[in-house]
């Protein structure tokens, strides 16, 4: 098993854009596997470099229309049991959310995409959170807590937790490559589908797929 404390670039992210009637975009990702690693010390900027060419690729994919739903699997896929931190540096895993329908957004500060995005992200928690749905926002800034608390004030953030996974080790067992990248988590905290790329997460369109996706667990 690789150590923690190395960057697997055993990750390249491929994406294929397709829409339906409904104007809905979906993302494909493959990973190709390469046997080179970056420590985690050296890699940050790296990987940062990494994270924009895929969201260059991702923002000309939705350059004309942006989605309006989460491109659902088949069949729910089981997640890997993956650990990060809470506001207060305690523990957390995905099984704090079990019984409700989780959006569980991957972001950084450092991301445009994911900077604009985040206040539509706070009104859908505002609009729908209750004890059946919450948004989970799950930063993968190396810089710790401060300057994610930082943003969030600074922008007006009122319903949103602080989450944050400076290791990526949590990220990388999902396979989040591309920022943002949003996961939907049923009840059982299984995933229903993923979106890689950022949307605007409070139109009716979304609201109205939210609701319908609630409605179809309780």
């Amino acid at each position: 098993m690789m150590s923690p404390n190395r960057w697997n670039l055993k990750s390249w992210c491929t994406t294929s854009f397709y829409s339906g009637l409904n104007k809905n975009y979906a993302v494909e990702k493959y990973f190709l596997y390469s046997n080179s690693y970056l420590s985690q010390s050296a890699g940050l900027f790296i990987r940062k470099i990494f994270y924009a060419l895929i969201l260059l690729t991702i923002s000309a994919g939705f350059a004309l229309a942006g989605p309006v739903d989460i491109p659902l699997l088949e069949e729910p896929r089981v997640l890997p049991k993956i650990e990060f931190y809470d506001a207060s540096s305690n523990i957390v895993t995905l099984d704090k959310w079990n019984g409700k329908v989780v959006v569980l957004n991957i972001w950084a500060t450092w991301c445009e995409p994911c900077r604009t995005e985040m206040p539509t992200l706070d009104n859908l928690q505002g609009l729908l959170g209750s004890e059946h749905f919450e948004v989970v926002a799950l930063s993968i800034d190396e810089a710790g807590l401060g300057v994610v608390k930082k943003f969030f004030e600074k922008i007006g953030i009122k319903n949103l937790g602080i989450y944050i996974d400076p290791s990526y080790i949590a990220t990388k067992q999902l396979k989040a490559i591309g920022l943002p990248t949003t996961i939907l988590i049923d009840t059982k905290g299984k995933e229903l589908g993923r979106l890689v790329g950022p949307a605007e997460w409070d139109t009716p369109e979304m609201m109205a797929f939210f609701e319908g996706i609630i409605a179809s667990q309780f």
